[in-house]
């Protein structure tokens, strides 16, 4: 399964991470979600130019299932998929704010100032996470 696979939607945004993720890090992406939402994903890649490139972490929304999953690729394979959350914080027509903060040994993710989930760095160098893609159906206001 590819990433384009699990969200065909074109690309919101797409930025480099100057100098790579590292500890105490954080990405901050608001936005609005939209009407009829199918789902949006938000990814943190590693080489972003090669086209079998590393995923440190891809997290896909999925309004139908009411679903997050998070998931990695390294060496060109797909990892586990991981889906518990607490709850399904995302509204059509709603405004949210969603911060990936990267600590030592695992992404945290809020959302509105609430934890939402936590995903183990499956990537052994922080350094080589350099590209910030947000895709699907949502339209941004900010990413910081």
């Amino acid at each position: 399964m590819t990433e384009n696979d699990r969200c065909p939607s074109a690309v919101q945004y797409f930025g480099n991470i100057k100098g790579g993720m590292k500890p105490a890090m954080k990405i901050t992406i608001m936005g609005i979600v939209d009407d009829k939402p199918k789902s949006f994903t938000v990814s943190l890649l590693c080489n972003p130019n090669d086209m079998d490139q590393d995923v440190a972490l891809l997290l896909r929304v999925n309004f139908q299932e009411k679903s997050i999953v998070r998931n990695a690729k390294f060496a060109g394979i797909w990892g586990t998929e991981e889906g518990n959350i607490p709850y399904f914080p995302f509204t059509a027509g709603d405004n949210f704010k969603m911060e990936i903060l990267c600590e030592h040994q695992q992404m945290r993710l809020t959302l509105d100032g609430q934890q939402l989930c936590d995903f183990a760095h499956r990537v052994p160098q922080l350094r080589t996470v350099i590209g910030l893609k947000v895709t699907g159906d949502i339209r941004l206001t900010k990413v910081a």
